[in-house]
C-alpha cells in the first residue's frame, strides 16, 4: 500500500500545471463532453505508466543495489528540481481534429504528451524503488486523475484559483526528500 500511496501523491502534486494538465483543460475547453476526455486519460496513463513501470522493473534486476540506490536518489533529487520549472503547452500540443472521436483523440494525444514528462520518469523511478508494479501503475494513475479530472470537470476556474508555486514547491520537496532518504538507504 506503501508504493501504491507514495506514488499516487508525488505524481498528483508533481501534475498540477504540468502540460498533460494543461491538456486536459484545452481538452475539456474545446470538447465539452468530460466523459469521454476522463476515459481517454484513464486508458492513456495505464499504458503510458505500465511501460514506464516495466522498464523501472526491468532497470531495478538489470544493475546492482549500490548502483540503483545512487540512480534512484539522484532521479528524485532531479524531479525535484524539475518540478518547480512550470510546464507551458506548445502549440503543437493542440488536439487534432476530433476524427478519431474525442476518446480517441485524447488517448492519443495525453499518451504522447506523457512520454518522456516528468510523471512517466518518475513512474520509472518508483517502479524501480518499490517491489509492487501493479501498485506502483495503479498509484500514479490514480494520481494522474486526481489532478486532470477536476481540471476537466471544473475547467479553467479551478486551475487559475491554485497556488502553483506552493503545489510545485510542495512536489519538489517530496521528491527530494525520496532522493535523499534513498541515497542514505532508508527505507521509503
Amino acid at each position: 500500500m506503501q508504493a501504491f500511496f507514495i506514488s499516487a501523491g508525488v505524481v498528483a502534486l508533481a501534475e498540477i500545471g504540468d502540460k498533460t494538465q494543461l491538456l486536459a483543460l484545452v481538452l475539456a475547453a474545446r470538447y465539452r463532453k468530460p466523459l469521454p476526455i476522463i476515459l481517454g486519460i484513464v486508458v492513456a496513463t495505464l499504458a503510458n505508466h505500465a511501460l514506464a513501470g516495466a522498464v523501472g522493473v526491468w532497470l531495478a534486476a538489470a544493475i546492482g543495489p549500490t548502483a540503483m540506490r545512487w540512480v534512484l536518489g539522484l532521479s528524485f533529487i532531479a524531479m525535484a528540481v524539475w518540478t518547480l520549472i512550470p510546464d507551458k503547452l506548445d502549440d503543437e500540443t493542440n488536439p487534432p481534429p476530433p476524427r478519431l472521436g474525442i476518446f480517441g483523440t485524447t488517448l492519443i494525444a495525453f499518451f504522447l504528451l506523457e512520454m518522456g514528462d516528468k510523471t512517466q520518469i518518475a513512474t520509472v523511478a518508483l517502479a524501480a524503488k518499490y517491489s509492487s508494479l501493479i501498485a506502483v501503475v495503479a498509484g500514479t494513475t490514480v494520481g494522474m486523475l486526481l489532478a486532470n479530472v477536476p481540471a476537466v470537470l471544473l475547467g479553467g476556474a479551478v486551475a487559475r484559483k491554485l497556488p502553483l508555486r506552493v503545489v510545485h514547491g510542495i512536489a519538489a520537496a517530496i521528491f527530494l526528500a525520496l532522493g535523499v532518504l534513498v541515497l542514505l538507504g532508508v527505507g521509503v
